[in-house]
């Protein structure tokens, strides 16, 4: 065999060498294998799926595919412990060549019946994943979690952010949000008042190079004027005393165009935060919110309700956005 055509096996394209071209059309030649490639221009089968849209045995249909690969026409990749076959990524003379044959192969009516069949074959595994949730129905949030975890689309969503931003984690706490942060943006930096979190937030960012971490109040930050593309509160803002200088804090650092999130509890009467958890304001009114960082210069305020998580026990919470001018 040339050793341009075992190359493209390997890279699921066709060769490009002389002694290729006469693989190439030695591949064409044969009915069944032109068949396989029109429907393997369309679909991704696997050997199976191919026999019934062929309506030929298995043998007949492996021993064509062999052939289809070695030429580089098709390729094939491990699922499992199935092998589903495409047509390969094609060399620029054998595009060529398929693009001069393949208007006629797909209009015959062998073409026709093909196609009928895989689009058959397809609704199948559609057929057959919907079983699948049935089956999962009561269960499918769970195996959701045990596989994937509990916040995978919270961790996902970070990579909305532009990459180069440079952005503050006011109250960052022990360090959750810089850390879901941190692999998305060029540059975190946390700020908080109580040295005792701080020290976890650097134990749970020791391999975090991007992220500075600065003890302060958020009422006074240590941070230049127009230095940050985005400020977060995220569930902060009912331990600071004087909340709204704070916003106005978090507007100041923020570059025109820049980004304040506020995330906290909307109003609650519930007391015991204060003796339990140290809370210093029972949740926060929307008209209370807007108007604050509407005073710190901010624009475009967006409040949202969030919808409660499954078995959260606190109040409810809200999302504030707005935009720096």
């Amino acid at each position: 065999m040339a050793t341009g055509a075992r190359a493209a096996r390997s890279t699921g394209a066709a060769a490009t060498s002389p002694a290729g071209i006469h693989g190439w059309f030695n591949a064409l030649a044969d009915p069944t294998r032109t068949r396989l490639l029109v429907v393997l221009a369309r679909h991704e089968l696997s050997v199976g799926e191919l026999c019934e849209v062929l309506a030929l045995p298995q043998s007949t249909v492996s021993r064509h595919l062999r052939v289809l690969l070695r030429e580089g026409w098709v390729a094939t990749r491990p699922e499992g412990t199935s092998r589903p076959y495409r047509l390969a990524r094609l060399g620029e003379t054998a595009e060529r060549l398929w693009q001069a044959v393949r208007p006629e192969l797909e209009t015959s009516p062998e073409a026709e019946a093909d196609e009928a069949r895989a689009l058959r074959a397809i609704e199948l595994r559609r057929t057959e994943l919907e079983q699948v949730f049935v089956g999962l129905t009561g269960a499918w949030d769970a195996e959701r979690v045990r596989l994937f975890g509990p916040d995978v689309e919270l961790r996902a969503l970070a990579a909305l952010l532009d990459s180069a931003w440079t952005v503050a984690d006011l109250g960052c706490g022990t360090g959750i949000v810089a850390a879901a942060l941190a692999p998305h943006v060029a540059r975190v930096v946390g700020v908080d008042a109580s040295p005792f979190q701080l020290k976890e937030a650097r134990r749970r960012l020791r391999h975090a190079g991007n992220v500075e971490l600065r003890e302060a109040r958020l009422e006074a930050l240590p941070l230049e004027s127009a230095s940050v593309d985005a400020a977060l509160l995220v569930l902060v803002l009912h331990y600071v005393p004087e909340p709204r200088q704070a916003l106005a804090e978090a507007a100041r650092i923020l570059r025109p165009r820049g980004r304040l999130l506020v995330v906290d509890m909307a109003a609650h009467g519930r007391e015991e935060y204060r003796l339990r958890l140290g809370h210093i304001w029972q949740g926060f009114a929307r008209e209370q919110v807007v108007g604050w960082i509407g005073a710190a210069g901010l624009r475009d305020v967006r409040f949202h309700e969030l919808p409660p998580a499954r078995d959260a026990e606190g109040p409810p919470l809200f999302a504030a956005v707005a935009v720096k001018a």
